[in-house]
């Protein structure tokens, strides 16, 4: 199982049991989901590491969110594991975002 699975399944058991204040996860629960992924993998990750991980895919998570939700036309491969879209959309999508960035 990729590691972002079992991270996130620890997330999901902790919010399950009632670990989330208000919106956020209390320190005890980061401790509980560091436990459980370091046991669960073998590797040896801090909560910051983890923290910036959760941040990261919650702004990813936004992102596909986005680019699913509010346009017309495109999919999920689930063979590829990637929006599927025409190169005409891409392209548009490209210059918006360079647009962003440079603004």
């Amino acid at each position: 199982m990729p590691l972002v699975m079992i991270f996130c399944d620890a997330i999901i058991k902790e919010i399950a049991s009632g670990g989330l204040a208000n919106t956020h996860l209390s320190k005890e629960c980061w401790k509980n989901v560091v436990e459980a992924f370091n046991t669960s993998t073998g590797k040896d990750y801090h909560s910051h590491q983890l923290k910036n991980k959760w941040d990261q895919l919650k702004k990813d998570y936004s992102l596909w969110k986005d680019l699913i939700g509010n346009d017309i036309g495109l999919g999920w491969s689930y063979t590829k594991q990637t929006v599927y879209a025409t190169d005409e959309w891409w392209e548009k999508k490209i210059q918006v975002r360079i647009y962003n960035l440079l603004a």
